[in-house]
């Protein structure tokens, strides 16, 4: 199915602005990031989340009353926040450390804020689930999680490097960091935790980032033997028109996806769902403006080598003009 046919649109006209804006968002995420950070999930961060649902409607403020006038040391630091469908009047209650890893004190925290909510009489209420996790665990966890993301950059650009040229690596590896520290920003202004399923969500979308960027490589790479008059500007553009279909056929079908698991997942794959959003818009947007554009200023606008090896021979093989033959001086006839 062809959606486009025989576009000429200028992508890398808009290279730069799209790099301006692409730092613009970088820059804004990553002063949220030293001035709030980033919220960390239980997983990481290590701590007790308590799942609560009540049998009356009961606000969030109530809740946070009865824990900071009954749990010991109050409830400064713990994190008390709608869940899930709001029919089931479920509250969710995370309290950022565990204690000790042995033992029955893993559930004394849990236990607590149970305490806690029936001395502050926010009514009856039932427990609908409990994660715990250590420190120890949340720091393992934690660096798997950077380990699995640094492999991952590397193997691309060493697969690059070796299928096509270094430049294509590099473009690639910049687009997905560019992807990475785009989505790390969205997470950053929108407070969404860092967890092991928004880790997974980031993996998934540096994957499909890179095989559309992979896509737009392999059709630069014939144009280079097909186009070989044209200069490297022309050709990485034609590539990407060339591809516009695809990329958008298959970029709306993920997107579609993302976001009715967004919609329709509940909250426990909320931050998946809005990680592979913006994943998604971010890779597409990438591939094409920022990994050509690297490569377009990697090799430079002028023409490609096979295209000037070729201008070359074609000015040596042209008519070339016949030297002119030097006329012999004319003797003088002789006297009869």
């Amino acid at each position: 199915m062809h959606i486009f046919q025989h576009t000429r649109f200028d992508f890398l006209r808009w290279r730069v602005h799209a790099i301006v804006l692409s730092w613009i968002i970088i820059i804004a995420g990553g002063a949220v990031f030293l001035t709030k950070g980033i919220p960390l999930g239980i997983e990481f961060a290590g701590g007790t989340a308590v799942i609560i649902g009540f049998e009356q409607p009961t606000s969030v403020p109530q809740v946070r009353t009865a824990l900071d006038k009954s749990f010991p040391g109050g409830a400064q630091n713990i994190v008390v926040q709608s869940y899930g469908d709001p029919s089931l009047r479920e509250v969710m209650i995370r309290v950022p450390h565990v204690g000790a890893e042995q033992g029955t004190q893993l559930s004394q925290t849990k236990q607590q804020v149970v305490d806690a909510l029936r001395k502050g009489g926010v009514g009856g209420f039932t427990e609908h689930g409990t994660q715990i996790v250590g420190p120890a665990v949340g720091q393992e966890l934690r660096n798997k999680a950077l380990l699995a993301t640094l492999f991952s950059l590397i193997g691309i650009l060493a697969y690059l490097a070796f299928r096509f040229q270094f430049s294509f690596g590099v473009g690639a590896v910049v687009a997905t960091i560019h992807d990475l520290l785009i989505t790390m920003a969205f997470l950053a202004f929108f407070r969404y935790d860092m967890s092991l399923n928004v880790i997974a969500a980031i993996l998934t979308m540096t994957g499909f980032s890179t095989n559309d960027t992979i896509v737009i490589f392999d059709r630069i790479r014939e144009n280079l033997r097909g186009m070989r008059r044209d200069s490297t500007h022309d050709v990485i553009n034609a590539a990407i028109n060339q591809t516009l279909g695809r990329t958008v056929i298959t970029s709306g079908t993920a997107l579609l996806t993302a976001l009715a698991l967004f919609f329709f997942g509940g909250e426990v794959l909320h931050g998946f769902a809005f990680t592979m959003v913006v994943g998604i818009i971010t890779g597409t947007y990438s591939s094409i403006f920022i990994a050509a554009a690297i490569v377009s200023f990697w090799r430079g606008t002028s023409v490609t080598r096979a295209g000037a090896h070729a201008h070359v021979m074609a000015s040596a093989t042209a008519s070339p003009q016949q030297p002119q033959r030097k006329q012999k001086p004319q003797r003088k006839a002789r006297a009869s």
